[in-house]
C-alpha cells in the first residue's frame, strides 16, 4: 500500500475539557474528551507517545490568584504549541465512543500558568498522536517502572497498558521526587508509615518511595532503591525489561543501573519540542552510532522514547 493511501496515524483536531483539577500545589490534572477525528487517531495511541496543545489564545488567571514567583512568566506571550504526555487514555461511554486523555502538568511558566483557567466545556486545538512510544519485547515477564517527579505521567499509561494487555507481567513501580510534595499525585500512607503513589498502587504488583529528603518511602535516590530490590530479586536478564522517565541525571542513572543487571532499558527523553514534527530541529538528543560515533536524532520524531544503551546522557 502506497503511504498516500494508508490512514494517516496523527491529525489536527479538538478536544473538550472535561475536568481541570488541582491534584497538590502547583500539580493539576487536566481531563479532555477528544471529538470523532482526534478519537480515531487515538484508538492505538502508545504509552510514551504525547500531543502538542495550542495555548495561545488562554488568558490568565486573576493577578492575586498569581504565585510571585510566576509573575514575570505570567507577561510572556504563548506562540508554540507546548508538548505533553497521557497518564491516562481511555474510551468513554459515549455513542459511538471517544476517547479522553488525562494529562498531569506542573504549573511552571506562562503556558501552563494559562492552562489552569481552563475550565469544563472549553475547547483546545490538539495535534497528535506524536513520538514514538514505549514497546514490549517478546518474553518479558517483569516490567520495572522507574518515574523521576514529572516522569510520572507516561509510565502511569505504561502501567495501565501492560495491565490490560500483558496481564500475566508482573509490574514493579518505583517513584521518586526531591520532598513528598514534588510528586505530581497523592501518595497514601499505610500501616507502619511504609509509603506508595495512589495511581501506581492500584496498576502495579508493587510499589515503592524514594525522596531525597527522606519525607516520603525510603531516604535517597529511587535508582538506589530499584538497584537494591533487583539485586534482592536475582531477576533473569531476559525476563525483565526496565522502563524510565524523569530527569536527564536520573535516566543516566537508570542506564547504568540496567546495564549493571545486564536488563533490557527504555527511557522516555524531555527536551524543548516546538513543532512536534521534526521540522523545528530544536530537540535533537545525541546517540550512538555505528563505528564508536555518535549522530543527532530528534526527541519529537524518532523518541521520545528511546533504547537507553542507544543514548549519550548530557553530563
Amino acid at each position: 500500500m502506497k503511504n498516500s493511501d494508508a490512514r494517516p496515524n496523527r491529525g489536527c483536531f479538538e478536544a473538550t475539557v472535561l475536568t481541570n483539577t488541582i491534584v497538590r500545589r502547583c500539580y493539576r490534572r487536566l481531563n479532555l474528551r477528544l471529538d470523532a477525528r482526534g478519537s480515531a487517531f487515538f484508538r492505538d495511541v502508545k504509552p510514551g507517545q504525547f500531543a502538542e496543545l495550542d495555548l495561545s489564545s488562554l488568558g490568565l488567571p486573576p493577578t492575586g490568584a498569581i504565585d510571585k514567583p510566576l509573575r514575570d512568566a505570567a507577561a510572556k506571550k504563548i506562540l508554540l504549541r507546548r508538548p505533553f504526555s497521557f497518564s491516562d487514555v481511555h474510551l468513554a461511554g459515549d455513542s459511538p465512543p471517544a476517547v479522553c486523555v488525562e494529562i498531569l502538568y506542573c504549573v511552571l511558566g506562562p503556558s501552563t500558568l494559562r492552562m489552569t483557567t481552563l475550565k469544563p466545556d472549553d475547547v483546545v486545538s490538539v495535534i497528535g498522536p506524536l513520538g514514538n512510544g514505549f514497546s514490549v519485547p517478546r518474553g518479558k515477564r517483569l516490567a520495572v517502572l522507574i518515574a523521576g517527579g514529572m516522569g510520572s505521567p507516561p509510565l502511569q499509561h505504561l502501567a495501565e497498558y501492560l495491565r490490560s494487555n500483558y496481564p500475566d507481567m508482573r509490574v514493579i513501580v518505583f517513584a521518586g521526587a526531591k520532598t513528598l510534595d514534588d510528586f505530581p499525585f497523592i501518595v497514601n500512607v499505610l500501616d507502619g508509615g511504609r509509603c506508595v503513589p495512589d495511581e501506581f498502587a492500584r496498576l502495579g504488583d508493587e510499589a515503592y518511595v524514594a525522596t531525597d529528603d527522606g519525607s516520603a518511602g525510603a531516604k535517597g535516590l529511587v535508582t538506589d532503591c530499584a538497584d537494591a530490590w533487583l539485586a534482592q530479586h536475582a531477576v533473569q536478564a531476559e525476563d525483565a525489561i526496565v522502563y524510565a522517565c524523569g530527569p536527564e541525571p536520573m535516566l543516566a542513572a537508570v542506564a547504568s543501573l540496567a546495564e549493571k543487571h545486564g536488563l533490557d532499558c527504555q527511557v522516555s527523553m524531555e527536551r524543548m519540542m516546538a513543532c512536534g514534527i521534526g521540522v523545528c530541529q530544536s530537540c535533537a538528543v545525541e546517540t550512538r552510532a555505528a563505528a564508536g560515533e555518535t549522530e543527532y536524532r530528534l526527541c519529537c520524531k524518532d523518541g521520545p522514547v528511546f533504547n537507553a544503551k542507544d543514548v549519550c546522557f548530557r553530563k
